[in-house]
């Protein structure tokens, strides 16, 4: 009994309308041709609509439905099944499906019986078949309609099959045929040998195709295929015919005259054929060609000494045409005038000798005149064309294919056998050079076809004869380039690179329009003298790169040298290397430059003595490579992960750039929350630095910075930045250092805008996470360092986050990885911090309660249909606020329904598992952090603290400064068990090593947020393990969420060193991944 009932046609239904539909498809009897298997696991079925539509049901062992089918357009579209499926449903509930099969198989039982029985009183009598093949050409029958099949047939003695459409009909239909009084065909008893059975059956298929006017074998349907006891073989019925008799013998008549037990045989046979000489004519003649009876128009079948022959294609390409010309000349003797005496030997002896024998007459073969062939081709210049002069030499014979006046060919008495194959080659070749003729010779007037005629055809035809050139053609010949020279320097003037290039011979002028033509992948640049400069050189392309790369226009080539920024260096040096141009030559400077920013830690850069021993081995490199980057006037990215004292590093740096140089105001941007923090860290360890924090009204700010230059450092905010910067870009700071620089990912954001506005000697900035969802945020972080470095933004995206996002290539990521390699300097915990306690990581399933998962099915499918037709209707680029709002909500419903469903008084599978958690913790001697993106969940939370009598602290978007950090130094100091923090507000920037524990409530759509989170806890001055929970619901969207966190993981490890590709920003996939729960 299969489980259909009303309850299940209305979950099914994309929406109540459907299902009511598909009643009224039902009722009105628009269910036809049911079809179902024997075990009712599928069924198919036709509902009529505006057309007919078909409609397929499946099954599975328990009889619920698991999977459904329909033809018709709203079946893509919506979410849930159509009005078709419905109906079809309703057809089959209403269907007493177990009493139709018990019927069949009643009806199957006894068909069983009457067979077997039936067989038992018959049994089966054997019947000989006799196949007669009739071969009959005449002038009134094409060949291809001359062959014909007679059958005979009986048990004892046979019978011709008189009339053979009537025999197949009867056959068809089982019906009895009478022969004789001796023989009566049954088709229920009489059965033929299986060799036998073979032809019965190809006859069959003939039959059956005439029948139903198929064009298998012959187009039309009305000729007579079948007529009396003839059966008329085609040419493809033939050849089936003859491939099914194989090596059987047969019986045949050919043109009138009885053969037996013929065969077909596989191989070709020798002709006979005498050349003779007649007057002023040569005769060609073929013995026996009587015997030699094509069966086929195409000469694949030739019937020979009393056998078929199947010929080779080689065969017939060679003997068919002469034979054919034979037998239709006049005596059956093809006559060859004189003139075409060498070319009729030359081209069609020596064509057919090799499978024909050819008895020449003996004067004939004294006449022969058969020296080798050499081959000569003459090449010339006269100003832009070159000429060529072809000879073909036989001996004393100077034969030009290309000249009509051949006063040498004719050799009294003797007849010219020609090398017509190697001819026919060598011309060949030629025309591909697309040559004109004049006057007997060739010549190619167009520059593309000259280069073509040198590179590709003379190299080809030296093989086939002697090429000659003179000195003139001899000039236009290639030229390799070669004897590069170049040199890169470090000018300590200008505080630029300058390079240049040079390649011997080509002057700066040509230089430019031969780096013009490799831009347009041309082949050649041909020379002012006439020659082609190959194009194809590794050097040449190599250095047309570096162009590229440098974005140098070929006119600037005709400077002496170019001027380049000094940030290119480390590429430039890695670049030369790998690709071993060591005609580059490089200054000292240039040199020392390279190595320092790739080995900083064996510079001597005094550390102040006050930090000394503060900091660790890790952070005394990254404050050497601060300074060298700092000493070349370039930029970078302290990469560092969380908790590694990023901060400290800058502190470092900038009390040793005052010791060294004296004051001169840096400014340090952060965000809003870490202002104090800044000011607090400086005064801690570096309390020689004068900092200030510009904060307060817009008066007191600008009061503030009036007195700018008697501070070392001056920090700030971003949106404090975005509001004050028509001041800040009047001043030119020592240092510009970004805290948190994800905060300017976005390029088009005002505070991207904002602090690319600020001068500074040097740029630095700060982030544990360079990018977190594309590319483009790296670039907007380096244009802020260091403009123009990786180009502009289209180009950037261009030439690497295009390739490496969507086509996955590997090289456009090396070549990224070795740009920015030099300026960004990212070491983790894992490696620098053997100390720092393990840190493990948990991802805890939750189960949704009772009344959470209605809600949540409920809401899904509502939210998946309306997100469907919202994509129709706009596209998905304009339907990115309905699908967050969808997303939302559902994440939402996951955590706790309360959040926004009014007057709910269910439970929350994740409340429950949580304030398990949490009591057992804290029994356990933990602390623990809490974090969410969403504050009202935060207050169930505090809910559900509360009623356990849990002492919690609590910091969200809305706790000012002050309080926060009071708040996290009591935490730290022991007070409280809990700490819940909204992710977007404490997420950075803070330092609570008092907890042990982190629990992320619900997962957020990048693992870099959840981490930098995380490492509010992990970090330096943690001195227990730390335990990461993530607490994802069961089947829901959270779980596809964190399988999209999987693969954005480690991203920042895949730029900055090799590996696989990133993820880009949610795609329309991924969203359909997300709802196809």
């Amino acid at each position: 009994m299969l489980n259909i009932d009303d309850k299940l046609l209305l979950e099914r239904s994309g929406n109540y309308q459907s299902y009511i539909k598909g009643k009224e498809c039902y009722y009105n009897g628009r269910v036809t041709n049911l079809r179902y298997d024997k075990d009712l696991k599928y069924f198919q079925g036709i509902v009529k609509g505006s057309k007919e539509y078909i409609v397929e049901l499946f099954f599975d062992k328990d009889n619920d439905l698991v999977s459904s089918h329909c033809t018709c357009p709203a079946y893509e579209k919506y979410s849930g099944d159509c009005k078709h499926i419905i109906a079809l449903l309703l057809y089959i509930k209403n269907l007493n499906i177990s009493n139709t099969f018990q019927k069949k198989d009643e009806e199957n039982i006894k068909n069983i019986i009457d067979y077997y029985k039936f067989n038992s009183e018959n049994q089966n009598i054997p019947v000989k078949l006799e196949l007669n093949y009739e071969f009959d050409f005449n002038d009134f029958r094409d060949i291809d309609e001359s062959s014909f099949l007679s059958l005979r047939m009986g048990e004892n003695k046979l019978y011709v099959v008189r009339n053979v459409k009537k025999f197949f009909e009867s056959l068809e239909n089982g019906e009895e045929i009478y022969f004789g009084k001796e023989f009566t065909f049954n088709p229920n008893y009489h059965v033929f040998r299986p060799e036998d059975e073979k032809v019965i059956s190809f006859l069959k298929l003939l039959y059956e195709n005439h029948t139903i006017n198929s064009t298998r074998y012959y187009g039309s349907g009305d000729q007579n295929i079948f007529k009396g006891k003839h059966i008329l073989l085609k040419p493809e019925a033939l050849k089936s015919f003859f491939k099914l008799m194989g090596g059987r013998s047969f019986n045949a008549s050919i043109m009138g005259s009885e053969y037996k037990n013929i065969k077909i045989i596989e191989k070709d046979f020798y002709l006979n054929m005498k050349l003779d000489e007649e007057g002023n004519y040569l005769t060609m003649k073929m013995d026996s060609y009587e015997n030699i009876i094509p069966l086929t128009s195409n000469g694949e079948y030739i019937f020979n000494n009393e056998h078929i022959y199947k010929i080779s294609k080689e065969w017939r390409k060679k003997i068919v045409p002469l034979y054919d010309e034979i037998i239709s000349s006049r005596n059956e003797t093809l006559k060859i005038p004189n003139k075409y005496k060498e070319d009729f030997i030359s081209e069609i002896i020596l064509s057919v000798k090799d499978v024909a024998n050819i008895d020449i007459d003996e004067k004939i073969e004294n006449s022969i005149y058969n020296p080798d062939l050499k081959a000569n081709i003459y090449l010339d210049k006269e100003s832009d064309i070159i000429i060529g002069k072809v000879n073909f030499i036989y001996g004393d014979i100077n034969i030009n294919p290309f000249s009509s006046q051949d006063s040498n060919i004719n050799k009294p008495g003797k007849i010219l056998l020609r090398d017509a194959e190697k001819e026919r080659n060598i011309l060949r070749l030629l025309e591909k050079s697309e040559f004109k003729v004049r006057d007997g010779e060739i010549y190619i007037d167009e520059e593309e076809k000259i280069f073509n005629f040198i590179f590709n055809i003379i190299p080809k035809i030296q093989n086939l004869c002697s090429v000659y050139y003179s000195e003139g053609f001899r000039n236009i010949a290639f030229k390799n380039p070669a004897n590069f020279s170049g040199s890169i320097g470090l000018n300590s003037d200008t505080d630029m690179l300058e390079f240049n290039f040079e390649l011997a011979g080509i002057s700066s002028e040509e230089l430019e329009k031969v780096f013009k033509a490799l831009k347009e992948k041309k082949k050649y640049y041909r020379l002012k003298n006439g020659s082609f400069l190959l194009l194809d050189n590794n050097e040449l392309g190599y250095m047309e790169n570096i162009l590229d790369y440098l974005d140098i226009d070929e006119k600037d080539l005709n400077r002496e040298t170019l001027s380049i920024p000094k940030y290119r260096a480390a590429y430039l040096n890695n670049y030369l290397k790998e690709k071993k141009l060591n005609f580059i030559e490089k200054n000292m400077d240039f040199q020392n430059l390279v190595e320092d920013i790739n080995k900083p830690e064996d510079i001597e850069y005094e550390i102040p003595i006050e930090l000394d021993n503060i900091l660790r081995d890790y952070q005394k490199f990254g404050f050497k490579w601060l300074k060298t980057l700092s000493r070349y006037g370039l930029g970078g990215i302290l990469a560092d992960d969380m908790g590694l004292g990023k901060t400290l590093q800058i502190i470092t740096f900038l009390l040793s750039e005052k010791n060294e140089k004296g004051r001169w105001p840096s400014l340090v941007i952060a965000p809003t929350s870490v202002l104090y923090n800044w000011e607090a860290e400086i005064k801690r360890f570096a309390p020689s630095l004068k900092a200030i924090v510009v904060s307060g009204d817009k008066d007191e700010r600008k009061n503030l910075l009036k007195d700018i230059e008697d501070y070392d450092v001056i920090i700030t905010s971003y949106p404090l930045i975005r509001n004050d910067i028509a001041e800040y870009k009047e001043i030119t700071f020592r240092h510009c250092i970004l805290d948190e620089a994800q905060y300017i990912k976005n390029p088009k954001s005002l505070s991207a805008r904002s602090v690319k506005k600020i001068k500074a000697k040097n740029y630095f900035a700060l982030t544990g996470t360079p990018m977190e969802n594309s590319l483009t945020e790296l670039w907007s972080i380096f244009d802020y360092l260091m403009p123009g470095y990786l180009l502009s933004n289209g180009k950037f995206i261009e030439k690497y986050e295009k390739p490496i996002i969507k086509e996955q290539d590997e090289n456009a990521l090396k070549d990224l990885n070795l740009h920015i390699r030099p300026f960004i300097l990212r070491r983790l915990k894992k490696d620098v911090l053997k100390e720092l306690p393990d840190k493990i990581e948990q991802k805890v399933v939750v189960e949704l309660t009772n009344e959470q998962k209605k809600i949540y099915l409920a809401y899904l499918q509502a939210i998946k249909g309306e997100i469907e037709e919202e994509i129709i209707a706009k596209g998905f680029g304009k339907s990115q606020i309905k699908i967050l709002a969808g997303l939302t909500r559902l994440r939402q419903i996951c955590c706790h329904p309360g959040m926004f469903v009014e007057n709910y008084r269910g439970k929350s599978g994740k409340i429950n598992s949580l304030e398990e958690i949490v009591k057992d913790a804290i029994e356990g001697g933990h602390r623990i952090l809490l974090f969410s993106q969403f504050t009202s969940m935060l207050n169930i939370v505090q809910d559900m603290l509360e009623k356990n009598h849990i002492e919690y602290m609590y910091l969200d978007g809305s706790t000012n400064i002050e309080d926060r950090g009071r708040r996290v130094k009591a935490f730290n100091n022991g007070e409280g068990n809990v700490f819940l923090i909204s992710l977007k507000a404490g997420g950075t920037g803070l330092n609570l090593t008092g907890a042990d524990m982190v629990i992320h409530i619900d997962p957020w759509w990048n693992p870099a947020v959840e981490e930098q989170a995380t490492d509010r806890a992990y970090r330096i001055g943690q001195k227990n393990t730390v335990q990461v929970m993530k607490l994802i619901t069961k089947g829901t969207i959270e779980e596809k969420i964190f399988e999209l966190q999987e693969r954005k993981k480690e991203m920042i490890d895949k730029v900055i060193t090799e590996g696989e590709t990133l993820v880009s920003k949610l795609s329309e996939d991924e969203i359909k991944y997300l709802f196809s729960i």
